[in-house]
């Protein structure tokens, strides 16, 4: 088990966690006064953590480290976790909240170390951008399914078969976890990076991650796309959506649609040619 570092700051700044998606953060709790950002300790070396902290001081000194045993987490959760309701369409909720009515969508997801909980704005806008695709039928790849929440939301909407990949054991795990939780079967999970699963076609792909994984990624991506495909990707800043897109639309992408949140973009992209 992994042990993390908790980073509490005494900020709300969108620019500050922007700047701070350049490191290996992997959730953000976003509370009225503060946010908490978490990262594997072995990802943060003395070195990073100066930076990380030289940033943050550029906004307020008020911030701490908390090294986090692994133990920890469902009561860290527990005590902060509130449920997130993406318009009518989608709750997502932890298992010790009651569902609301009048949601179309009621998700159950206990994130524990995995990121993906509907409360950062790249997860929001993906949820959000979903409910306009039609999944009936369809297959879909998950890349960086972290607490498995866009997989599974695919499966509610009728996708037929969904692949799901994450570089981080515990997201491999979560994501296991959070399917049966909410009675999904269909959800093939995979632990490791794209080399780690079979080379095969998507109708959709779902790709919430961040700007220099979209890149490096992106011909290997669309090689797995079929004909009128679907490429639905976030994790990236206003400020380098035109890279991103131009990456996808130099391995064959037509750009059709993006919105924006709090800084950050969800891009929407078909394959109309071979």
């Amino acid at each position: 088990m992994e042990i993390y570092y908790a980073l509490k700051v005494q900020s709300t700044d969108e620019i500050l966690m922007a700047l701070l998606s350049q490191f290996d953060f992997e959730s953000y709790e976003e509370n009225e006064d503060h946010f908490i950002a978490y990262i594997r300790k072995d990802l943060l070396n003395d070195a990073q953590k100066s930076e990380v902290e030289s940033i943050i001081k550029r906004f307020t000194d008020k911030y701490s480290f908390e090294e986090l045993q692994p133990q920890n987490w469902n009561a860290i959760w527990e005590a902060s976790f509130q449920p997130v309701v993406v318009g009518h369409f989608c709750q997502i909720r932890a298992d010790f909240h009651p569902p609301q009515t009048g949601v179309r969508y009621d998700l159950v997801i206990n994130p524990k170390m995995a990121f993906g909980t509907g409360h950062h704005a790249t997860t929001h806008m993906m949820i959000q951008q979903m409910e306009s695709i039609a999944f009936e039928g369809k297959s879909v790849f998950d890349f960086g399914c972290g607490t498995g929440i866009l997989a599974i939301l695919a499966s509610k909407l009728g996708a037929n078969e969904i692949d799901a990949i994450d570089i981080e054991h515990e997201s491999y795990q979560n994501t296991i976890e959070n399917s049966a939780i909410n009675a999904v079967a269909n959800v093939r999970a995979y632990e490791g990076d794209l080399d780690a699963i079979v080379v095969r076609k998507y109708d959709i792909i779902l790709a919430n991650i961040n700007r220099n994984i979209l890149i490096k990624y992106a011909e290997a991506l669309v090689r797995r796309m079929n004909l009128g495909g679907i490429l639905l990707f976030s994790g990236v800043l206003d400020e380098d959506k035109k890279s991103v897109i131009h990456a996808f639309e130099e391995a064959g992408l037509s750009d059709i649609t993006n919105i924006g949140m709090d800084g950050w973009v969800c891009g929407k992209m078909e394959l109309r040619n071979k």
